[in-house]
C-alpha cells in the first residue's frame, strides 16, 4: 500500500511518455515530430509575474483606496462586539444566599 501511495503522489511529477523507444530508435527524425510539436508549443522566456496580492489590488495604481483599512476596522469592531455581547450571557451572577420566601417577603 505504501509503494502505491508514493507512486500515485509522484505520478504528476513524471512527464507523460511521449518519446517511445520505437520512435527514438528510428534512423530519421520523423518519428520525433510529436515530441518537437509538444515542446514548440510551450511558452518561451520569463514567466509572467504573479499577482501582487492585496497591496497591488487595493493600495497601488488606479484602484488605490482606504476601503480595506476601513473594512478591517469595522470587521474587528464587529468581532469584538459579538464576543463581548455573547460573553455577557455566560457570566456567573451570584445571588445572595437566601430562600425564596425571604426574597418575596422583602419585595412586599
Amino acid at each position: 500500500m505504501y509503494a502505491s501511495l508514493v507512486r500515485r503522489q509522484l505520478q504528476g511529477l513524471i512527464p507523460p511518455k511521449i518519446a517511445t523507444p520505437k520512435l527514438v530508435a528510428g534512423e530519421s527524425g520523423t518519428g520525433l515530430g510529436p515530441l518537437v510539436d509538444f515542446y514548440s508549443k510551450l511558452p518561451k522566456g520569463q514567466a509572467t509575474p504573479r499577482v501582487g496580492g492585496i497591496k497591488a489590488r487595493f493600495f497601488s495604481g488606479k484602484n488605490a483606496s482606504g476601503k480595506p483599512i476601513v473594512a478591517l476596522i469595522v470587521g474587528l469592531f464587529g468581532i469584538g462586539y459579538t464576543l463581548d455581547y455573547n460573553s455577557a450571557f455566560t457570566t456567573n451572577i451570584s445571588f445572595p444566599t437566601c430562600s425564596l420566601a425571604s426574597y418575596y417577603s422583602a419585595l412586599e
